[in-house]
């Protein structure tokens, strides 16, 4: 398996992590939306897949977890410079006024 392809496994199966703990999260706190969708057997379903997308993410190599978290702490480093000089709220705040 090259690199790239270890890269997109690791983000798709970070991603479906994210996803199935959000279901959880939004279930406790937010039961009153309206879903989109119904997730059958909550919370045992999210759970299950949280577990098995960790494992296989868990059975990828060393050099992969390491780009992972390097991409990850320079996406998270990008994310928030470029929101701190180009969001609404800041430059409201910068400029003394509020929204």
């Amino acid at each position: 398996m090259t690199a790239l392809e270890e890269m997109v496994n690791i983000g798709t199966l970070f991603a479906f992590v994210l996803v199935s703990v959000g279901v959880l999260v939004l279930r406790r706190t937010r039961p009153d939306l309206e879903r989109g969708f119904r997730t059958p057997f909550v919370p045992l379903v999210p759970v299950l897949s949280v577990l098995a997308c960790v494992w296989l993410m868990l059975n990828l190599s060393v050099e992969t977890w390491l780009r992972f978290v390097v991409w990850m702490v320079l996406g998270v480093i990008v994310y928030f410079t470029y929101g701190r000089g180009h969001s609404l709220v800041g430059r409201c705040l910068a400029a003394g006024r509020e929204r």
